[in-house]
């Protein structure tokens, strides 16, 4: 079986991608999951075929300066809806993994 012919993405890739994405999805769902990444996967080998080289660079996507909204008061987010998804709570906040090296 060549590259092209081969799947996009493997049933077990899908379900790391999933893991490290602490998505719990039901087989069904992992199915599916495998299905629209394989379809992005191939609908991006399709994009890398195409013939690119007259089309300029671009420097940014963004516009040079974008409006913004007036900075108001309004009521946060309930603690308790915030919390809800969270990977891991401690202390009534998110428990996020150290990246200081305080030492």
């Amino acid at each position: 079986m060549s590259n092209a012919d081969s799947p996009p993405i493997r049933r077990d890739e899908a379900v790391t991608i999933a893991r490290l994405a602490h998505l719990d999805l039901s087989a069904e769902e992992m199915e599916r999951l495998t299905g629209d990444l394989g379809n992005i996967l191939r609908y991006v080998r399709q994009l890398e075929e195409l013939d690119v080289s007259a089309v300029p660079p671009t420097a940014h996507v963004q516009i040079e300066r974008l409006p913004l909204r007036a900075d108001e008061e309004a009521p946060s987010l309930p603690r308790e809806v915030a919390l809800r998804e969270a990977p891991r709570v401690e202390d009534d906040g998110f428990a996020v993994p150290a990246f200081v090296d305080e030492g």
